[in-house]
């Protein structure tokens, strides 16, 4: 048989490489890393409502491509933190009055229905880990680092609403922190976050002991009192520059 006649050779399947996985990690990480730098400098307003964030700035601040800028653009936009527009791209999403009430309003529909159930369902651990959460947030007002102090008390609404039981209420309460954390670092006051420090622990409080109605009754004061406390003042859309922002 000739060589033109032999049969073909089957080439054994590539093995993806533990290179190519540990760059795919750090790619990964790298991506986080970006997302979580915007993501901050939306909260603390280094960026404004309104600020336009052009793909080819990002780019050659942060060093990747413009692909993986877009794909961070949009899981911002799909967190409503950024608004992505056709021929314009992306900016900063400008919360107005309206879009505040309606946020909380859904929030208290949401998370004051699910108190019963998380009271049914914490434990010592469930409230340890509660309190715990609680301290960091008031240690992070404390230090004047409103950024974190409003991140800490968004992952603590939304740990509540995990506690229920209910994935997919957990998962709209965290879309829905999301948008309050934006509302309440463009609307809020600096150095408070609209309700008393202790609020928190007084919540966990009535849920260790069972008391789900009382909880109920206590998480539609607590965020009456944050949305009761914004300050909705519009400011003029100015254009960032990038490379101060985060080339430090």
């Amino acid at each position: 048989m000739s060589d033109a006649q032999a049969p073909e050779k089957r080439r054994a399947p590539v093995k993806e490489g533990k290179e190519s996985k540990k760059e795919s990690k750090e790619g990964d990480e790298r991506h986080e890393a970006i997302y979580r730098a915007v993501s901050d400098a939306i909260v603390e307003q280094r960026l404004k409502p309104g600020a336009r964030l052009r793909e080819d700035a990002l780019a050659d601040v942060f060093g990747i491509s413009r692909t993986g800028i877009r794909k961070i653009l949009q899981r911002l936009a799909l967190e409503q933190l950024v608004t992505l527009t056709p021929r314009r791209g992306a900016s900063v999403t400008r919360p107005t009055a309206d879009e505040a009430k309606d946020v909380f309003d859904a929030r208290q529909l949401i998370e004051c229905g699910l108190m019963p159930d998380v009271a049914r369902r914490m434990g010592e651990k469930e409230a340890a880990e509660l309190r715990e959460m609680a301290r960091q947030e008031r240690q992070a007002l404390r230090s004047g680092q409103q950024s974190v102090a409003i991140r800490l008390s968004a992952d603590f609404h939304v740990r509540l609403a995990q506690l229920s039981g209910n994935a997919t209420l957990a998962e709209f309460v965290e879309r829905l922190c999301s948008r309050s954390s934006l509302i309440l670092a463009v609307y809020g006051h600096r150095g408070h976050l609209g309700c008393e420090s202790h609020d928190h622990d007084d919540l966990i409080g009535y849920l260790e002991a069972g008391n789900g109605e009382r909880a109920k009754a206590f998480m539609s004061r607590h965020l009456k009192a944050i949305e009761a406390s914004l300050s909705m003042v519009e400011e003029e859309e100015s254009a960032p520059d990038l490379q101060q922002i985060f080339g430090g």
